[in-house]
């Protein structure tokens, strides 16, 4: 049978000089825990729902849309590209596209102001404006 001095010999002195050398890096990592936590909450609490979605090709604005409205639009990207794009309920998403990955499909539905959805193949952009009177909206007031 196994004593108490036999067992305790068999942790490794070692472990604790092995903690104080990663210390440091424990801090950091917990660091930057919080602030990705951080900005996660606070997208949560100051994200506004957008008025307008904004259809570009290789940066050209082609059209925009209310989100009010229900849509089916086809985008015709570059090199004979298509995209469709679906507006309904107050979002937008891209149904279907012609390039090989389809990661603009799986970026999923988008209705805050900012959110994007982006094909690069077709270089088509989907984007999230607010509405005409959001005063975020507004850069800089000249005359007051």
């Amino acid at each position: 049978m196994r004593d108490a001095a036999q067992l305790s010999s068999r942790i490794p002195v070692n472990l604790f000089r092995t903690m104080k050398k990663y210390k440091n890096d424990l801090i950091l990592f917990g660091a930057l825990l919080m602030v990705f936590f951080a900005v996660i909450i606070w997208n949560l609490f100051t994200a506004k729902p957008g008025g307008f979605v904004e259809v570009k090709v290789d940066g050209e604005l082609i059209t925009a849309f209310p989100l009010s409205n229900n849509i089916e639009y086809e985008i015709n990207g570059i090199n004979n590209g298509k995209n469709i794009l679906i507006v309904r309920d107050g979002e937008a998403w891209i149904e279907s596209a012609s390039c090989p990955d389809g990661l603009c499909v799986n970026m999923g539905h988008i209705r805050n102001t900012g959110a994007s959805v982006i094909c690069l193949p077709n270089k088509v952009v989907i984007e999230i404006v607010g509405d005409a009177t959001d005063d975020a909206s507004v850069d800089i007031e000249v005359g007051q």
